[in-house]
């Protein structure tokens, strides 16, 4: 009888199960209390603290940039039970909890700990989101925190909503982390007299945000066949999106000079990819931040990226070249996008490969464009945004 109670479950679709999953978690799990107390010892930062996606990322990036100021206080998993292992280690007295986890899976994974886990705490959620406008169910997760953090101002915007006046832009702090780089072209089989565009991104993240078709078009509009240039597709999380990667492989067809790599690699492996290509290529239709790409710019390597969305937050029409787009209305077959009137970005492909070709043809311009790209990240994608929100959130 369970087995098909849970079969009949699985049939209903599946933002339908998320939100009322995240309903009734929210009617049941232990809130914080409504005024925090002023001053937290340190910090414990929660979340899918192994994953291979932007959260888990985010993270690990936002409890070593804390832990070198000595504030935290543990690492420890916190998210949905089929993704994250539940917590069994008691949290350490007097610290506040940074829960890198949406909103809507927010109540689902805090009613996993003890009753009385958030009591006398400080609570701040960070969240990362891809619209302007934002699922009704997050407001629940809002409950949930004292303070929400945003990555973006494009996020913060649509967070507003959720949390009035309860919002803060702590951009990733990347730049204030070591980046080690490992691998080279010979390393990763890839020829090295050749122009290389790089595409990266996880199909998990939804392919038709990330928008794949729309780079093998504006590639193949800006160099053809021509053996000289060659695309370079990085996707991982591919398990469960076998009918995404064949359309992906269906838009290749037997183009020779675009590649797919599907081999997972650590990080300083993923950043010698990047490092070894002549540009990065985002053509996505909306983006809560960017890592990837804000990971190139950090490293020196040219971005080309639609102009939409929040990796304004850290480009410039100096810094980047940004594909010009037009809002159209959210077509999502997957629908986690899919919100009333909802709006995104179609970027221009011709646009993108007159970028990429003007690129390719300047040396000089091209790596002018990386060197300010790297200079003005490295400005604005500190740790000083993170240490400023710390310190408001009386942690010390």
């Amino acid at each position: 009888m369970k087995s098909l109670a849970h079969a009949a479950w699985r049939l209903l679709p599946k933002n339908f199960r998320r939100a009322a999953m995240t309903g009734v978690a929210a009617r049941l799990a232990a809130r914080p209390d409504s005024v925090p107390p002023p001053r937290s010892n340190g910090v414990v930062v929660a979340g899918d603290i192994a994953g291979a996606n932007g959260l888990a990322e985010s993270t690990r990036l936002l409890h070593d940039v804390i832990a070198a100021q000595g504030l935290a206080r543990g690492l420890v998993p916190l998210g949905l039970p089929s993704v994250v292992p539940v917590n069994r280690t008691p949290l350490p007295p007097g610290a506040a909890v940074l829960a890198v986890v949406n909103g809507n899976i927010l109540p689902v994974g805090l009613l996993r700990l003890p009753r009385n886990v958030l009591a006398g705490r400080r609570v701040i959620a960070h969240w990362a989101w891809e619209l302007p406008s934002l699922p009704k169910s997050w407001t629940k997760g809002a409950a949930f925190a004292h303070e929400i953090w945003a990555p973006s101002q494009f996020c913060a915007d649509a967070f507003e909503a959720a949390a009035p006046g309860r919002v803060r832009v702590v951009p990733h702090p990347l730049a204030a982390v070591e980046m080690p780089v490992a691998g080279s072209r010979a390393a990763f089989g890839l020829p090295a007299d050749v122009f290389i565009v790089l595409t990266i991104f996880n199909l998990a993240s939804s392919a038709v945000r990330k928008n794949p078709l729309g780079a093998i078009a504006a590639f193949r509009a800006a160099f053809g066949d021509s053996p000289d240039h060659l695309f370079v597709l990085k996707i991982s999380g591919t398990a469960a999106y076998q009918q995404d990667l064949a359309e992906i492989r269906a838009a290749i067809g037997d183009t020779r000079n675009i590649t797919l790599r599907l081999d997972d690699c650590a990080e300083p492996e993923l950043r010698g990819l990047i490092r070894a290509a002549d540009l990065v290529l985002s053509l996505h239709r909306a983006e809560g931040f960017g890592l990837i790409p804000a990971t190139a710019m950090l490293l020196g390597v040219p971005v080309v990226a639609t102009g939409w969305s929040g990796n304004l937050d850290f480009m410039t029409p100096e810094t980047a070249s940004l594909v010009a787009y037009r809002l159209v209305p959210v077509n999502d077959p997957r629908g986690v996008y899919d919100l009333p009137k909802a709006l995104w970005a179609e970027p221009k492909v011709e646009d993108a490969a007159d970028r990429m070709r003007v690129l390719a043809a300047d040396t000089a311009g091209r790596r002018a464009l990386g060197l300010a790209g790297q200079g003005h990240a490295r400005r604005v994608l500190g740790a000083e945004p993170l240490y400023a929100a710390l310190a408001a959130n009386g942690i010390a």
